[in-house]
């Protein structure tokens, strides 16, 4: 079965320029409130909350704004019918360079995703 894959990358690219140019508003319009931030450090589950994060974003400086290259592409897009997704992509504020894996969901207002889990490699 074949699904219109469009819609669903069109919220990946709006994250993907949201990251790189640091935009807390724009990456919270791609996000449902209620998603959260999920990876392991030091061997340890880290949860962080949507706003939390987007604080973060506020508070830092964006890899745009440094001048540093932009590098993101989709792996993989995942459709098991018309209304979810998973979707795993590469993307880079350096000297990270990350993996995300994103579900995203179609609500009544379209696509949102509804939960990240990621890694990174530190590169200096």
């Amino acid at each position: 079965m074949s699904y219109d894959r469009s819609s669903a990358e069109a919220i990946i690219q709006l994250y993907f320029d949201g990251l790189y140019e640091g935009d807390a508003d724009k990456l919270g319009a791609v996000f449902h409130p209620t998603a959260d931030l999920r990876w392991l450090e030091k061997g340890e589950l880290q949860v962080l909350s949507l706003p939390d994060w987007l604080e973060r974003v506020r508070k830092r400086p964006s890899a745009k704004a440094e001048g540093k290259p932009r590098d993101d592409f989709i792996v993989t897009l995942d459709r098991s019918d018309e209304s979810t997704a998973f979707i795993k992509v590469r993307c880079q504020l350096p000297p990270r360079y990350f993996t995300d894996y994103l579900v995203a969901m179609k609500l009544s207002d379209g696509w949102r995703i509804v939960s990240k889990s990621y890694r990174y490699d530190l590169k200096e």
